[in-house]
């Protein structure tokens, strides 16, 4: 399997380390498996020979017209963490040839993936068009509002999708290089999973702030602060929307621009978030905490929590 990592100037240094490291330790294990995958070769590409990467380290790359097809092109993230300064770096004459290249690549029936900012660089290629995908949580408002055709669910650690494959933020990395040694031996891809430590994470939802998400948008704002005071009542639309000063179809349209979310789910997410808090810093039962954030008892709690974070109560408490 030929793998390319597609790198550009001020690369995240842990991204391309968290890449670059879990494939060479799974090349490294695969002769301990009775029936061992052929290697992954694993190369850097760019658009010059050399990148610096946002810590000032000098890679050296090969150019991206001198390689050959591969079966994979990753894109790392760029050490560019927040909006405005994203926006910025995405405007730059690289990116554009970088989403030419995976546009090549990928009509050529190579599989690309991207994690953390680096999913905005393979949406500007316009191939996660009608996909679905994942990208960095704090990240997701913005683009929402950039690739409007793309189908995003931030809460998700990593997302498979036809021929492309998106990672959550940062340490996301990790499951972006697992999942393409799974593609050859998931046998193999449990085996460094143990060496590394990486234990299996389906969600991002534990790590999301959501207030930091509702300051994209002041109505989002208004209805996180009015939400926050209302948790154990009963959610109703017509009391949030008179609350905020909107109408009711411009709140729900306001959240979904914004979160991808209906009212009823970002309130069930705010619920979510004082659950594990409470969890995590107390002694209380499931069925009181449930009591405080508006459930008569703790078996819709204890779904909920399962379905939006993928782990249960017990292991919460042991997490804390």
């Amino acid at each position: 399997m030929r793998v390319h990592l597609l790198v550009l100037d001020g690369v995240f240094d842990l991204g391309l380390a968290a890449l670059t490291d879990t494939l060479a330790t799974a090349n490294q294990l695969a002769g301990s498996l009775a029936k061992a995958p052929p290697p992954i070769e694993v190369t850097l590409v760019g658009a010059r020979r050399r990148v610096r990467t946002a810590q000032g380290l000098t890679v050296p790359v090969v150019p991206a017209h001198q390689v050959t097809r591969p079966d994979v092109v990753l894109v790392p993230a760029l050490g560019a963490k927040m909006p405005d300064t994203l926006a910025a770096r995405l405007a730059q004459a690289d990116v554009a040839d970088a989403a030419a290249a995976l546009q090549q690549w990928s009509n050529a029936g190579a599989m690309a993936g991207a994690a953390c900012t680096g999913t905005f660089v393979l949406a500007e290629s316009a191939l996660l068009d009608g996909q679905r995908a994942t990208t960095s949580w704090w990240l997701a408002p913005t683009f929402r509002q950039r690739y409007v055709r793309v189908m995003l669910d931030e809460s998700r650690m990593l997302v498979n999708s036809g021929r492309f494959v998106t990672a959550g933020a940062a340490l996301a990395h990790l499951d972006l290089a697992l999942s393409v040694v799974r593609s050859r031996s998931p046998a193999l891809a449990a085996l460094a999973a143990r060496y590394l430590l990486i234990e299996a994470r389906g969600s991002q939802a534990e790590f999301v702030i959501p207030d930091h998400l509702s300051h994209a948008d002041p109505v989002v704002e208004r209805f996180e602060g009015w939400a926050r005071q209302q948790l154990a009542r009963a959610f109703s639309l017509d009391e949030a929307a008179v609350a905020v000063g909107a109408s009711k179809r411009t709140l729900s349209r306001r959240l979904h621009s914004v979160l991808g979310k209906t009212p009823l789910s970002y309130f069930q997410d705010l619920r979510v978030e004082r659950a594990v808090h409470l969890l995590r810093t107390g002694n209380e039962s499931i069925d009181q905490i449930a009591a405080q954030i508006g459930y008569s008892d703790g078996v819709t709690l204890r779904a909920l929590l399962r379905r939006k974070l993928g782990r249960g109560v017990r292991e919460l408490r042991a997490r804390g």
